[in-house]
């Protein structure tokens, strides 16, 4: 089961595989839904950039929270009841009654995440607490394209039981990169969710059918050219799936929007004040930079800041989880830091720097030429 694999094997390992439509996906998605806000959603024109930029934080926030894997996906046909009658409990009580907390976990807890979050949004609008809300809006965001990308929501998720293996990377990441520029949105109208367990359940229950689908289209491909890095086979892939995969990414920025909508009516529609700027990492003891330079070849600087004193752990990661090195360790008075970083013998590729300071955690992308 996934759940215990990701305490097995690491969390960047299997969270890799499981970033649903990769970093690419998720800002295509989040930026997308504010082609369907409303005219009463107008003040939440200032978030898009926002909910575009925070939009893989929960993948990130895999690194350091090992709760954060389970909600990014559902193994709904693990479900008895979901394999001859299609749907299964849907709250969270409901769901724990039936079949205990172990399975259910190691299942997944996708649908009660959104919903967790959510009501979470709901209450930051309430209190007015935009910096939280914009945040909460941009994890719901990537909650509801997981929901929207088909191989979260089986247990075949990776084609690993139907002689598909490695599809999960290949449909999400490798031909959306490659094919992004295709999905063309207009928006639709949004409106207020009556049901939104329901909503969330009716989209997960529907999306389920693409799996098929999916794999349909990489034995497709594969037939077309057996080589699954060749640009044959990526070009076959997309003609076969493109029908289903584009109203898919459209219908999770819909959904995304009319989410947002019914939060913020739920609440009381409050508004913004005019004078409110989002301050990101506002409530994190510390800032970290952008490398410079990025890309890089032989060095590169690395800089942050701490706003008190605190035990941080600085390290570099590739793609497969793997610690490519640790830049720093210990407790640091308050201040600014730089690290002159030459690495060496890395090949080319992208990288991930982790400052973790206390229960924070930010990351940023590097990408080293040689």
């Amino acid at each position: 089961m996934k759940k215990q694999l990701f305490i097995t094997v690491g969390w960047i390992g299997l969270s890799v595989l499981l970033i649903s439509w990769g970093s690419t996906g998720h800002y295509k998605i989040n930026t997308a839904s504010g082609l369907s806000f409303n005219s009463e959603m107008a003040q939440f024109n200032s978030w898009i950039s926002t909910l575009a930029d925070y939009a893989s934080e929960a993948d990130h926030r895999k690194a350091w929270d090992p709760t954060e894997g389970p909600k990014h996906y559902i193994d709904i046909d693990n479900y008895p009841e979901f394999v001859s009658d299609g749907s299964i409990a849907q709250t969270w009580d409901s769901v724990i009654s039936v079949h205990g907390a172990a399975f259910v976990y190691d299942n997944g807890i996708l649908p009660w995440a959104t919903m967790i979050t959510f009501d979470s949004l709901e209450s930051c609008f309430e209190r007015r607490d935009w910096d939280k809300a914009v945040l909460f809006a941009a994890d719901l965001g990537h909650y509801v394209a997981d929901g929207h990308m088909p191989m979260h929501i089986t247990r075949n998720y990776n084609g690993q039981f139907s002689g598909n293996s490695g599809i999960h990377s290949r449909y999400e990441s490798t031909m959306i990169n490659a094919y992004i520029s295709q999905f063309n949105y207009e928006g639709a109208e949004t409106n207020e969710i009556e049901d939104v367990n329901q909503y969330i359940f009716d989209y997960l229950y529907t999306n389920y059918t693409f799996v098929d689908s999916v794999l349909a289209a990489d034995d497709y491909a594969k037939g077309i050219n057996s080589n699954t890095s060749s640009s044959e086979y990526k070009q076959a892939l997309w003609e076969k799936s493109n029908g289903f995969t584009i109203p898919l990414f459209s219908n999770a920025s819909h959904a995304l929007s009319e989410l947002i909508y019914t939060a913020w009516t739920r609440a009381g529609s409050p508004l913004i004040s005019p004078d409110y700027v989002f301050v990101p990492g506002a409530e994190s003891n510390f800032t970290l930079k952008q490398n410079v330079p990025n890309p890089f070849s032989n060095s590169t600087q690395i800089q942050y800041s701490l706003t008190v004193k605190s035990e941080v752990i600085i390290q570099v990661f590739n793609l497969s989880g793997q610690t490519v090195a640790t830049l720093d360790k210990g407790q640091k008075e308050k201040g600014d830091y730089t690290i002159d970083w030459k690495p060496q013998n890395l090949r080319s590729g992208i990288y991930y720097v982790m400052l973790k300071s206390d229960r924070f955690a930010d990351f940023k992308k590097m990408v080293v030429v040689n």
